[in-house]
């Protein structure tokens, strides 16, 4: 069994999408799950954390105690998912995750890609791309947590380890095969803890994946981690197929929540206002209390027609962002907005919503948090990475990454039937 860590929730889902559609059972749980760790028939075990942007120690905290429960349950290979925009902040928690895990391991090189070819992102001389354009040049520059303004791999990752000195494998070498890969790998141990391999395209994640299958310590997103999957699964490792498609959305009430800032999110919202849907906007300013902000949404909410597929957000484009941020500070900002995110969402759930549309990392952790819910089965996708999650009890959520979907994905996903 492949166990993954990852660092937020929508990376969860978008790895355990990402091994669902190679055809890997694939069990999902947010947080670690409590209680003694009990073997279930599995192809793949997902733990989404929500360690993206927590203080480094107790990042590796958790994801020490996740690496032991994934080893208690039979997992034979650990993967640390981390977003495919990495993170250019010195403070940032990916370092230190991957040296704990690889020091608990024993992995030596381990072999980290954050390319994702599907949804843009490649590398190529270990600078990391998105779409067109280099990391520190795109929209992602401009994210309100994390803004990623390098675009060098090797440096961000030596700028949070204390193991410096990440070495590249260049695209040459990637596209020569499984063999000439683990040569130069070889050719490495000792002289670099992690490697960055190019990837241009999903053909290069399928040789680096033949060439690290075994390995006992993977890291990247979720382009990597469905390579795996998909060589696991040609290679007849046990899989549990039962033989039934992904469960489709239940119809009903919908309504979405969206947190986001990136460029993808706010055409999304863009998108819904076009198509005339209710909107409400957390403003921080005018209300710096969650419980404020919550029960005026809520309250809104109470005047719509309950098939309105209404959005409550705090999506704001970069200007209007800063100025919160610079009156609040980024952290105290970020608090609020979450904790009022999460007291919505347990409103709308009392309400009878059926289908919750989360469009952010952070604010689909806090929500998963404030729901108490522990996982859930991996359904149908929206949009490529973007699976429907139908939990034990309480809402089917789509928990969506800000980049992630067409235009019309929220809009479409929140649809009441027969609405175009």
């Amino acid at each position: 069994m492949i166990g993954v860590i990852a660092d937020d929730v929508t990376g969860g889902t978008d790895a355990a999408a990402a091994l669902r559609r190679r055809g890997l059972r694939t069990r999902l749980c947010f947080g670690v799950p409590d209680g003694p760790a009990e073997r279930i028939p599995a192809d793949a075990t997902v733990l989404a954390l929500r360690t993206r942007t927590a203080p480094a120690a107790d990042a590796v905290r958790d994801a020490l105690a996740a690496a032991d429960h994934l080893t208690a349950v039979g997992a034979g290979q650990l993967y640390f998912k981390f977003c495919s925009t990495f993170d250019s902040t010195p403070r940032g928690t990916i370092g230190p995750v991957l040296d704990a895990l690889s020091d608990r391991t024993g992995a030596r090189p381990v072999v980290t890609a954050p390319a994702t070819p599907e949804h843009g992102r490649t590398q190529y001389l270990g600078h990391l791309f998105v779409h067109d354009r280099l990391l520190a040049e795109s929209p992602m520059r401009h994210h309100p947590l994390t803004p990623m303004t390098d675009s060098l791999l090797p440096r961000l990752l030596d700028a949070q380890s204390a193991h410096p000195g990440s070495a590249v494998l260049d695209h040459r070498t990637v596209a020569a095969g499984p063999e000439r890969i683990r040569a130069a790998l070889d050719a490495l141990a000792g002289r670099a803890r992690y490697v960055f391999p190019d990837a241009l395209d999903d053909g290069d994640l399928s040789a680096v994946a033949r060439a690290v299958v075994d390995a006992p310590l993977v890291a990247g997103a979720a382009g990597l981690v469905g390579a795996l999957g998909a060589v696991r699964a040609e290679r007849g490792l046990p899989q549990h197929s039962d033989g039934v498609g992904p469960l489709r959305p239940p119809g009903g009430r919908a309504a979405i929540l969206a947190g986001s800032c990136s460029r993808r999110t706010l055409e999304q919202i863009d998108a819904l206002r076009a198509a005339g849907r209710p909107a409400h906007l957390l403003d921080p300013l005018a209300a710096p209390d969650p419980d404020a902000l919550a029960a005026r949404a809520l309250r809104w909410y109470d005047t719509l027609d309950a098939g309105a597929g209404a959005l409550i957000h705090a999506s704001r484009r970069p200007d209007e962002l800063r100025t919160a941020q610079e009156a609040l500070g980024v952290a105290r900002s970020a608090r609020i907005l979450e904790a009022a995110m999460a007291a919505i969402a347990v409103g709308l759930a009392r309400r009878g919503v059926a289908r919750l549309v989360v469009a952010g990392g952070e604010t689909s952790g806090a929500v998963v948090a404030a729901l108490g819910i522990a996982g859930g089965e991996v359904g149908v996708e929206a949009a490529r990475g973007v699976p429907w999650i139908h939990p034990a009890a309480g809402p089917c959520l789509l928990l969506k990454s800000g980049n992630f979907g067409d235009r019309r994905l929220l809009l479409t996903a929140s649809a009441t039937e027969g609405e175009a």
